[in-house]
């Protein structure tokens, strides 16, 4: 089991260089150092709900991907998974509500966001993994408060989220981006979509417990193309396990096809047939459960990302729109 550091000065008591780190990513207000260990770059992320608006919305005091590294949960699937985190702290920031996380430095893995789509080998190799820790957490329940509450995974951007950031001054941009998106979904989505997206926004509680009547497995939750890379063994990197608590192995699908679209090598409904043929693969029968999760999971996805596709084209939106109406049918 791994064994947490008493402080964030034990964390990094053998640390021979440290130095200033930028995210690639770009969209993070969590801080970072490279630091040597033995010789090895590793990177610390610092998080604190002070400054991280998924914290702050979900109340993670604490942080959620200690909790789970610390209680082994990540190790599940360790031949086709890599979450990189070798060690990590407690007690950062105001309160000593924050924590650090000690990763290998696995920068030159992931994939470049920038870059072109994902290859179809590893693209496949992606729903193949993804799949794969799916069917490892087969079941998985979390029946205590120390991961992210289920229905907290579709409250994100939803109103109360939302009006909490805007009495906070939006210290964050992606908040008020989601704001705006919003105003334009209601002007462009059909009106039944967006009268169905928004009560959903506003009250959760139908959709998600129409999804915890369907299978459930422990989620990463943020499966996009800058959390994502290949190690030099074919592992999957996942990084970034803000998201990690119980939930619908189509939710990660979803989140798959909303936040990767320009990296998808193959169609959407391609995507969504290899993900179920992966997750047979892995030994997960999907008979019986698949159709409803899967129309259930899709709407999940809009009532999460219907801003950010209602400021894109009509085609994407349209998709979605599409996807949200017959997982309306399925409340």
């Amino acid at each position: 089991m791994p064994v947490l550091a008493a402080s964030v000065e034990d964390l990094l008591a053998l640390a021979e260089r440290r130095e200033a780190f930028a995210n690639p990513d770009g969209r993070s207000a969590a801080a970072f150092e490279r630091v040597w260990i033995d010789g090895d770059p590793h990177v610390v992320k610092y998080v604190h709900l002070d400054d991280d608006f998924t914290m702050r919305v979900s109340g993670d005091i604490g942080c959620r991907p200690v909790r789970a590294w610390a209680a082994g949960l990540l190790d599940a699937a360790p031949r086709i998974i890599d979450h990189a985190i070798v060690g990590a702290a407690y007690g950062c920031g105001r309160n000593g509500w924050g924590a650090a996380l000690l990763m290998r430095d696995v920068s030159a893995e992931l994939v470049v966001v920038e870059g072109g789509p994902f290859t179809p080998d590893q693209n496949a190799a992606f729903l193949d993994h993804l799949a794969g820790w799916c069917a490892a957490t087969w079941g998985f329940r979390d029946d205590g408060p120390s991961l992210l509450p289920y229905e907290a995974r579709w409250a994100w951007f939803g109103h109360a989220a939302l009006d909490g950031e805007r009495a906070l001054g939006w210290p964050e941009r992606v908040p008020s981006v989601a704001a705006k998106g919003w105003d334009r979904f209601a002007e462009r989505a059909p009106a039944a979509v967006a009268a169905g997206v928004e009560e959903l926004r506003r009250d959760v509680a139908p959709l998600a417990g129409a999804l915890r009547a369907t299978p459930s497995c422990l989620l990463h939750g943020d499966v996009k193309a800058s959390n994502m890379g290949t190690a030099a063994d074919g592992r999957t990197v996942l990084i970034d396990w803000a998201y990690v608590g119980e939930g619908p192995a189509c939710h990660e699908l979803g989140w798959y096809l909303a936040l990767n679209r320009d990296k998808l090598p193959e169609s959407k409904e391609a995507t969504i047939a290899s993900f179920r043929t992966a997750l047979e693969r892995h030994g997960v029968a999907t008979a019986g459960w698949w159709d409803r999760q899967l129309g259930l999971a899709l709407l999940g996805t809009v009532v999460q990302f219907g801003w950010e596709k209602a400021l894109g084209d009509e085609d994407e939106l349209g998709w979605w729109c599409a996807a949200a109406r017959d997982g309306l049918r399925r409340l």
